[in-house]
């Protein structure tokens, strides 16, 4: 079994060589300049669910990248003007403030098709983002599970795809993934001062990642398999400063 570590060098590696499609033209400079940088969480967590589940973890590296794609998706349309009007990203200057808001439209358009694959994850995700925006959301569950969750929930069930797990044996897998998205948003919110921290204040926020984190760990207590690194990434994402 790899480290987070060890995968994390796969993922950026495959996404270096990523070959895009030839008709993107000079579109694509603005594709892998919202490719760089992150934590790659989500691919990660595919490679170490496939790995733990029995298959090589470079058998997942498409769906890991797939994965990437779309969270650079919603990161691109994210911050443009008309929605959270964010002009810097991971340190930089955001995609649309790097190329003009047309071709940082097309650019999240191109990441979305070049995963085309998950295209019910990034729905619910799309999904999760308008009732944010709206304030529409019947309540946080609701809305993290869509917005934040659908992913974490994906990285899970490509890698079990992948490792050719039967449908009757996912249920513990599937419900850690869903875990796992809600321990993301909750520490989200906590390092950011908003969110649960609003509405449950930062001890109230705090208490509910350590359920989270609990849960996901009691969830792969029921896997029939070593899920040692995936028990490392749930013990790093509870902790994370960043």
């Amino acid at each position: 079994m790899r480290s987070p570590d060890e995968l994390r060098a796969l993922v950026e590696d495959y996404l270096v060589d990523l070959a895009l499609t030839p008709e993107l033209h000079g579109q694509a400079d603005a594709v892998r300049y919202a490719l760089v940088g992150g934590k790659r969480v989500r691919a990660v967590i595919c490679l170490a669910t496939a790995e733990a589940a029995g298959a090589e973890a470079e058998r997942a590296l498409p769906a890991g990248a797939s994965l990437e794609l779309v969270h650079a998706f919603s990161h691109v349309h994210d911050d443009l003007p008309a929605l959270d009007n964010d002009a810097e990203r991971r340190g930089r200057a955001s995609t649309w403030a790097a190329f003009g808001e047309a071709v940082a439209v097309l650019a999240g358009d191109a990441l979305l098709a070049e995963a085309f694959r998950l295209a019910q994850a990034t729905l619910g995700m799309i999904g999760g983002q308008y009732l944010d925006i709206t304030q529409t959301a019947p309540d946080e569950a609701a809305l993290h599970k869509l917005k934040t969750g659908c992913l974490f929930s994906a990285s899970v069930g490509l890698a079990l795809w992948v490792a050719e797990v039967p449908e009757r044996s996912q249920a513990a897998w599937r419900a850690f993934g869903d875990e796992l998205g809600l321990l993301f948003q909750i520490v989200d919110d906590i390092l950011d001062g908003d969110g649960y921290v609003l509405t449950r204040g930062a001890d109230g926020a705090r208490a509910l990642a350590d359920e989270a984190a609990a849960r996901a760990r009691a969830r792969l207590a029921d896997v029939p398999a070593d899920t040692s690194v995936l028990e490392d990434i749930v013990d790093g994402l509870a902790t994370r400063t960043s």
